[in-house]
């Protein structure tokens, strides 16, 4: 039951996420309802194409979708001010979904017997794969690519729980706020991994 109500806030997140993207590039009804529903599920698909899980199994997900809809709905008719005037609105909520999908991909790979550097690839794709795939259909640079610490957290989050260090709800909830902690804080300091020098 916590696990499925850890889901439903990670997929609010993310849908919420796209809509937010979709706000910003100011599209209509139609382009929320694509870009919230792939930031929410795009991730979890790809994750499944790279373990073996059937991918079919994504549309027995009925409560999801329903929270899905919902958020992008009412995202979609909440005054655009009121939103603006949460600056970090979408750092905030990719920094939740990220966390709960890290985990849960992470977790997904370590059930099924995937190596620990697959179930780091797990967490990672699961984590921002619907991000990166929202980033494109909107036309904007993937921001794993080249923003701020961003997938690091998940593939952080993948080798903890490869490595059997979580044992209980409580310990992976102290993982959950870690990363989300992690991802804000490196969002609003700017941390940025190293690059090439020109």
């Amino acid at each position: 039951m916590v696990i499925e109500l850890f889901n439903i806030v990670g997929i609010i997140a993310f849908a919420a996420s796209g809509d937010i993207t979709a706000l910003d590039e100011d599209y209509d009804i139609l382009g929320f309802y694509v870009l919230g529903f792939i930031t929410s599920f795009g991730g979890g698909t790809i994750r499944n194409l790279l373990i073996g899980t059937p991918i079919q199994l994504i549309w027995s997900q009925n409560a999801h979708f329903i929270a899905a809809f919902i958020t992008i709905t009412l995202v979609f008719f909440i005054p655009k001010q009121c939103i603006n005037r949460w600056d970090r609105g979408a750092v905030f909520f990719d920094a939740i979904g990220l966390a709960v999908f890290a985990i849960q991909g992470a977790f997904a790979a370590l059930n099924a017997g995937i190596p620990l550097a697959g179930i780091i690839v797990a967490a990672t794709l699961t984590g921002s794969g619907g991000g990166v795939i929202r980033d494109i259909l909107a036309r904007k640079e993937p921001m794993i690519l080249h923003s701020d610490i961003y997938a690091l957290w998940a593939a952080l989050g993948g080798l903890i729980i490869g490595l059997e260090w979580i044992n209980s709800l409580a310990q992976a909830g102290i993982l959950f706020a870690a990363i989300v902690f992690l991802r804000l804080i490196s969002a609003h300091y700017n941390w940025r991994l190293p690059r090439r020098r020109r």
